[in-house]
């Protein structure tokens, strides 16, 4: 779980993931993302704030377009087990998605361009004050002053 001493990371990221490969990590607690590739998980930064987007419930499934899991980065390299994809160890948030048709006209990155033509790089920067509005949108229990500067 997301300890207070983060609670407004420097960088952010919006990483696009269906939802039940979403779900495996959050069990797991860890992050991954473009299907194992390290590429994109060594831009990541102990302390970085991500945010899955899932557009479909599964490989070829049915359309979600949702925001399903929330964190912080929680070690400092993407490791490897056993020739397997590349992770990353995250701290998650107790969340509930929310979707892109209840939450999407509050955000910046889904407001400005063609903001889903990036998304097919897999990860791509979140503006800090959009983590901060999903973060208050999907947790169970906010934490009080949260992207205010309030602690």
């Amino acid at each position: 779980m997301i300890g207070r001493m983060i609670l407004n990371p420097a960088r952010t990221w919006l990483g696009v993931v269906h939802a039940a490969h979403v779900q495996q990590a959050v069990s797991l607690g860890i992050a991954q993302v473009n299907h194992g590739k390290r590429t994109n998980l060594a831009r990541l930064h102990r302390g970085d704030g991500l945010v899955y987007y899932s557009a479909r419930d599964d490989i070829g499934g049915r359309p979600l377009r949702a925001f399903t899991a929330l964190g912080i980065i929680a070690d400092s390299a993407p490791y490897q087990e056993e020739s397997g994809p590349w992770r990353r160890r995250i701290d998650y948030a107790a969340t509930t998605p929310a979707t892109l048709a209840e939450i999407g006209d509050r955000l910046r990155v889904t407001t400005t361009g063609n903001w889903r033509h990036g998304l097919r790089f897999g990860l791509i920067p979140l503006p800090p004050e959009d983590f901060a509005t999903l973060h208050a949108a999907m947790t169970i229990n906010p934490i009080s002053g949260y992207g205010t500067g309030a602690h």
